[in-house]
C-alpha cells in the first residue's frame, strides 16, 4: 500500500467538540465578569490549543490583544481547565461516518495527534469509545504543538515507519503545515474548524468533504 500508517487530528476531524468548549469558555468569562461570546466565535477560535483559545476569548477577537494582562490570562486559563474538566465529552459527538471509517481501517496502524492536553484527550477518547483505535496518542502537552512537525515525526518513530509512508488527516492549517514540515502527505477535511481559512490555499495533497472519502486514499496501492 502507498501508506502504512495514518495520523489523525482529533477536534474538528473525528469529534465535534465545540459545544463543550463553548460552555467552558463562557463559564470562565462569567467568572471574570467578561462578556460571554457566541458558539460560532468559539468555533472560529479553536485549533491552536486551549491557552490561545482562552486568550482570544478574553480579547473578544481572533487577534490576541497586546494589552492582555498576563496574570489575568493565567487565572482565566486555570478557570477554563477546571470548567472544561467537568464538561469534556458531555456534548461532544463523533462526526458522521467516523466510527464506520475507523473500523474499515482496523488493519492499519493509527496515531492520534492533538494539540489538546492529555488529561482532556484521554477523557474524551474514553467517553466516545475511541481509545482502542490508536496505537500511539500524542497530546499538546507532550511536546511542541502542531504546526510543529515534531509530534508527527515522533508518532512515525513510535510506529517504526518512514514519514513518506505515513499520511496525516486533519481539518486545519496547523495540520497541513505540520505535515508539510514533516514531509508527510496530508488529507484536509473541509467540515471541521478551519478558522475561516480556505484549506486548499495551503496545498494539501488531498481535500475531502466527508470522512468516508478518505478511505480510497488510505487504502490505495
Amino acid at each position: 500500500m502507498k501508506y502504512d500508517v495514518a495520523l489523525f487530528d482529533l477536534d474538528g476531524t473525528l469529534v465535534d467538540s465545540v459545544y463543550d468548549l463553548y460552555i467552558a469558555i463562557n463559564l470562565t468569562l462569567s467568572d471574570l465578569a467578561f462578556p460571554i461570546v457566541s458558539q460560532s466565535l468559539v468555533e472560529s477560535w479553536v485549533g491552536n490549543g486551549v491557552e490561545t483559545l482562552v486568550m482570544r476569548a478574553l480579547s473578544g477577537d481572533m487577534q490576541i490583544s497586546v494589552h492582555l494582562d498576563e496574570a489575568l490570562s493565567n487565572k482565566a486559563i486555570t478557570l477554563f481547565y477546571q470548567h472544561y474538566e467537568q464538561q469534556v465529552g458531555e456534548y461532544s459527538v463523533l462526526y458522521q461516518h467516523v466510527e464506520t471509517g475507523l473500523s474499515a481501517l482496523r488493519g492499519m496502524p493509527k496515531a492520534l495527534i492533538t494539540n489538546k492536553a492529555r488529561i482532556f484527550t484521554e477523557k474524551l477518547l474514553d467517553k466516545l469509545s475511541l481509545t482502542s483505535h490508536f496505537e500511539v496518542i500524542v497530546c499538546g502537552d507532550d511536546m511542541a504543538k502542531k504546526p510543529s512537525p515534531e509530534p508527527l515525526l515522533f508518532a512515525c518513530n513510535k510506529l517504526n515507519v518512514e514519514p513518506s509512508k505515513a499520511i496525516m488527516i486533519g481539518d486545519s492549517k496547523s495540520d497541513i503545515l505540520a505535515a508539510h514540515a514533516a514531509k508527510i502527505d496530508v488529507i484536509a477535511l473541509n467540515y471541521g474548524y478551519n478558522q475561516g481559512e480556505k484549506l486548499s490555499d495551503f496545498n494539501p495533497q488531498y481535500l475531502c468533504d466527508n470522512f468516508l472519502d478518505i478511505i480510497p486514499t488510505l487504502t490505495q496501492h
